[in-house]
């Protein structure tokens, strides 16, 4: 083969993937993967990855970018800021939200989510769909044509006034998941609870960012989540539980597991690297830049996520980007006030340090092999929407998505990341490893000190049907 047909070829790899570690030389051409081996002819590019570990590049299956908020608050990242920060941080395809308003139609917050998106990702993406108000029309037309065309998620709420469906209508988006063979996403919360307790609260004067946590413990996540395992049994259709936070959720899962059921689950940095402290241990608003639902629990219960990540109870690994500026108007401030806690904008952003805080308390750390690093944070989720193996993977034929991973020393800083947010709640926090070189598509977007920018470079992504767990059959009903 002339050496003309590579377009880059990157040296000496160290190659992790979800199931294997080996050395080879990964020879690129027009963005997809075209050889693997050894000693393989010069490319017209060259990149000496030497003593480095290469992986396939992140997938963030959970982040919110641009997303339509109720005025005065604003998302503070969109597309174009939300992927120049992925990709600095070894993320290579995204997949946020097109969220449904109630009255609206299924398809114009899909045609909405693409006028903010067209024309300013660096790196591929995707659409999950929010389906907030499951109308006949959605349910019998709309969701079936769109997940045909390629959007074969979507998520479900069990709280929020705006967003949340009864158990009924739960019922219903999860049967057209069934018959059409959908990954159904929840959110999984009890509502009612957590407004009751809010009341109190607020009426006794504990308004302070501390107290959302208080108003959202550990029981209605559990309560939420034995729920939405039981509607997903009812359905017989296999779900994915978001954001998992705690204990109690945990073992409702490993339950639903170890009876058969099909319950995959994800979680989140803040959930191993934040505690409830960090809303404050006083009435300081200060905690109003980790409040996120659900809240960080205690140092105990990070042992516990931890454990789930490690032995298999976790399907994915995601940041949850909701980004918020905190000294704004628009962001944890609406409207240049210190609200109570019920009406601090909910999230937190996270999507350039996933990968590296992950690599660095857990590879490093001895919690986790790098093969389930790797499938955690790309192949799993490449499986799980659709993507797989296109995406997830170091093979013949797959994109060009690479991350190659530099070791040192290094803390994190705001001034040093890539999002459009004035705060990261990890400030200050030592790595032990980053990403040194980003290609996405077999472009350079990161190499470690400068931001290559291809807005408009990023792709949509057209998804295929789930193929982590076996096809599901028509609904018995």
């Amino acid at each position: 083969m002339k050496s003309s047909e590579f377009d880059l070829v990157v040296r000496n790899a160290r190659v992790a993937t979800a199931s294997d570690i080996f050395e080879a030389d990964i020879a690129i051409r027009d963005g997809k993967i075209v050889q693997l081996g050894a000693n393989l002819p010069a490319g017209a590019r060259e990149y000496d990855a030497a003593g480095r570990v290469v992986t396939p590049g992140g997938i963030d299956a959970h982040c919110h970018l641009d997303q339509p908020m109720e005025s005065p608050v604003r998302m503070a990242d969109d597309f174009d800021t939300g992927t120049r920060a992925a990709a600095c941080g070894g993320t290579t395809t995204v997949i946020p939200f097109a969220a449904q308003v109630k009255g609206q139609s299924l398809r114009a917050a899909v045609e909405d989510y693409h006028r903010r998106a067209d024309g300013k990702a660096h790196v591929d993406y995707g659409f999950h769909m929010i389906v907030s108000d499951p109308t006949p029309e959605v349910l019998e037309k709309e969701l079936p044509e769109l997940i045909r065309a390629g959007y074969t998620s979507f998520k479900i709420y069990m709280t929020y006034d705006d967003l949340k469906l009864n158990d009924g209508q739960i019922l219903d988006v999860l049967d057209v998941a069934r018959k059409h063979d959908a990954t159904a996403m929840i959110h999984a919360e009890n509502a009612d609870c957590i407004q009751w307790l809010t009341k109190r609260l607020e009426a006794s004067g504990r308004t302070a960012p501390r107290y959302h946590a208080v108003s959202r413990p550990m029981l209605v996540e559990r309560e939420a989540t034995h729920r939405a395992i039981a509607l997903s049994e009812l359905a017989d259709v296999p779900i994915l539980i978001v954001h998992v936070s705690g204990r109690e959720a945990v073992e409702q899962i490993r339950w639903a597991r170890s009876h058969g059921m099909n319950i995959m689950a994800e979680t989140c940095p803040q959930y191993l690297f934040l505690t409830a402290e960090d809303l404050g241990i006083d009435d300081s608003y200060h905690g109003a830049k980790c409040v996120c639902s659900p809240p960080p629990r205690n140092q105990a219960n990070q042992e516990v996520i931890w454990n789930g990540l490690n032995d298999g109870l976790f399907t994915v690994f995601s940041s949850d980007h909701a980004p918020f500026n905190y000294d704004s108007p628009e962001g944890k401030k609406p409207g240049g006030e210190e609200v109570s806690f019920g009406h601090i904008p909910n999230g937190i952003p996270g999507i350039e340090t996933r990968l590296s805080l992950l690599y660095t308390h857990g590879v490093l750390a001895g919690r986790m092999t790098l093969n389930r690093f790797v499938e955690l944070t790309s192949t799993n989720p490449a499986k799980v929407y659709g993507l797989h193996p296109r995406k997830g993977s170091i093979a013949i034929g797959a994109d060009a998505d690479l991350v190659v991973w530099q070791e040192g020393e290094r803390a994190i800083s705001n001034r040093d990341l890539h999002h459009n947010v004035d705060y990261t709640p990890y400030e200050g926090h030592q790595l032990k490893a980053w990403p040194c070189l980003t290609l996405s598509g077999g472009q350079v977007v990161w190499d470690g000190e400068q931001f290559h920018s291809r807005s408009g470079g990023g792709r949509f992504l057209q998804r295929g049907a789930p193929t982590l767990l076996p096809k599901r059959h028509q609904s018995r009903f």
